[in-house]
């Protein structure tokens, strides 16, 4: 969810691109043949990578024990005409996350943890303030799940050219707070998967890295994988932005997104997840234990308004394919996103050494299991260009109340206004309008240039709607069958003159040696009756990104809204 504004607005600058049409699918396509699906992920990917400022990608689809599918497209360096391939090594980032929470269940099934008991039994030294004094413990079991209440990150020292080890975290965060009790909301905490590695190096007493090798990856037969603060090699693949070859920096937060490997390396995983946790001869998870990795663990959490998660992976249900689980991975430049289907054992792993501006990570998972399905199934499967049609209309005058007010959102402070038949907002500096759409949510209308509305296809894949869940008026997001927080209704809240005297332009002084991700334009601002915090990151694209924040003291406020990094303190 994080990179849905990357997505919304990269769509803008791609419309008027050219758009070849796709090969047409044989009449006599027979069941297990994936002759078509080759043809047409190929000319999908060719299409997109040059469209979305891609600079070299591999991809593997894998059916049961077999790749039926790797190919490399474009270049793993451009410099030395290296081509991308499906040996080519990738950071994987946040897919990582799946291997540690892995490492915790095999500990879980050994009975060397229970996954239910308070992390600060098998980590001693880890300890958080709270708000909630009524609040039960946070458990291995509701990190895995994104449901502790920990901040998201630390983002001093994540990413520097020599990062301290991850386990020093552990003794920073006695000053900081939980931004929620446990089990109240989905909100994705790096910092928590970071933990469990701490975690499972105080209760193997061995490096995480060479655990992780020796437990999990050698097992599995990963041979070009490992964990690692950077990367490095013959087969590593460079990082790009907009064409320009960039630095990857080093990352402290190994166990959240510190993984190297290739699609190859990552099919193997696959295989043992359709395999009832078997690999190489091997148990590497018992059946049990995968069958409650991949069982949605958080329906009892309104406030996760039907969005799913098992323990690690995302869950989703698409039309016609059933329960797709998955996990996105990002780097500071590298991309990944691996999804599968568990019951007809079908996955897709996708790497890049750039990020896309669009869709492209998304529409190729998609499609390739659509596709995947209808080949091993023989059903007849609709691919993202058999697109749903929506229609929409314009606002009446009672929707435009409702909807009207000011909000914070997963991209900033937002201020909904009734203008002629929308609601109209800036986001990022462009003009976007809510229209009323056939199925009852808020669609997206923006105005190209300024001057032509349109409601673009990717626009019709993501809705709004508002309801209130537990005392809280929110905005729900609704895209690719899944529905998440998207913001919070908020009100003024009162500001003392303590902060006013804040009030200001901001530099930050206290860097670590070599911090590659550096928030410029710092400013502490009020803005329509809200306390705000002002604040760039180029790298991530982020610009003028406001926080609305609520003060709890004279000198520690939150963030306002719910989801990932709100309620945080600062």
């Amino acid at each position: 969810m994080k990179n849905l504004l990357s997505l919304l607005l990269g769509v803008l600058f791609s419309l008027t691109a050219c758009t070849g049409s796709p090969p047409i699918k044989p009449d006599n396509n027979q069941i297990g043949d994936y002759s078509y699906l080759k043809t047409y992920l190929t000319w999908l990917i060719e299409e997109d990578i040059a469209k979305q400022d891609v600079e070299g990608l591999s991809v593997a689809i894998v059916d049961d024990q077999k790749i039926v599918w790797s190919q490399g497209f474009g270049y793993a360096d451009t410099a030395y005409k290296i081509k991308a391939s499906p040996e080519t090594v990738y950071r994987v980032g946040s897919i990582s996350k799946l291997f540690t929470d892995t490492l915790v269940m095999q500990l879980a099934e050994q009975g060397k943890l229970d996954i239910d008991r308070p992390l600060q039994s098998y980590l001693p030294e880890f300890s958080i303030k709270t708000r909630f004094p009524n609040a039960k413990p946070i458990t291995p079991r509701n990190i895995m799940t994104h449901h502790s209440g920990l901040p998201g990150d630390v983002g001093r020292g994540m990413w520097t050219k020599n990062p301290v080890p991850f386990n020093q975290l552990v003794s920073q965060l006695k000053d900081e707070y939980v931004a929620h009790p446990p089990n109240t909301i989905w909100s994705y905490s790096n910092l928590g998967i970071t933990l469990l590695g701490a975690m499972l190096q105080e209760v193997t007493g061995e490096n995480f890295n060479h655990y992780a090798e020796r437990q999990l990856l050698k097992p599995l037969g990963m041979n070009r994988a490992a964990f690692s603060s950077g990367i490095e090699g013959k087969f590593a693949a460079k990082a790009y932005k907009d064409h320009e070859e960039k630095l990857e920096v080093p990352l402290r937060d190994i166990p959240a997104g510190g993984l190297n490997a290739n699609v190859l390396d990552m099919s193997q995983f696959m295989k043992m997840v359709f395999a009832d946790g078997k690999a190489n001869g091997r148990q590497i998870l018992k059946p049990e234990t995968l069958k409650e990795i991949l069982r949605p663990q958080n329906k009892a959490v309104a406030l996760d308004a039907g969005f799913q998660i098992g323990l690690g992976w995302m869950l989703r249900n698409d039309q016609g394919i059933e329960t797709i689980a998955e996990h996105g991975g990002a780097t500071l430049y590298h991309r990944s996103q691996l999804s599968v289907l568990p019951q007809h054992k079908l996955g897709v792993i996708v790497s890049a050494n750039s990020p896309p501006t669009g869709d492209l990570f998304s529409k190729l998972t998609n499609t390739a299991l659509k596709l995947a399905v209808a080949i091993k199934t023989g059903k007849q499967v609709p691919i993202d260009d058999d697109k749903p049609i929506i229609t929409t209309r314009s606002l009446n005058a009672q929707e435009q109340m409702i909807g009207a007010g000011q909000y914070a959102t997963s991209v900033g402070y937002v201020k909904l206004t009734p203008e002629n038949d929308s609601l109209t907002t800036e986001v990022d500096d462009h003009a976007i309008d809510l229209v009323a759409r056939d199925d009852g949510n808020y669609g997206i209308r923006y105005k190209l240039l300024g001057l032509f509305a349109i409601e673009p296809d990717e626009f019709t894949q993501f809705s709004l709607s508002l309801k209130n869940i537990l005392g809280h008026d929110l905005a729900l997001g609704h895209y690719q069958n899944q529905s998440f927080v998207f913001g919070e209704k908020i009100k003024p809240v009162p500001i003392s003159q303590s902060w006013r005297n804040r009030l200001g332009q901001y530099e930050i002084i206290n860097l670590t040696q070599g911090e590659a991700l550096v928030p410029e334009k710092c400013a502490l601002k009020e803005q329509e009756g809200f306390l705000m915090l002002e604040y760039s990151i180029p790298t991530f694209d982020i610009n003028n990104l406001s926080l609305p924040i609520a003060p709890m003291s004279d000198k520690e406020a939150t963030i306002l809204g719910q989801g990932r990094g709100m309620q945080e303190t600062v």
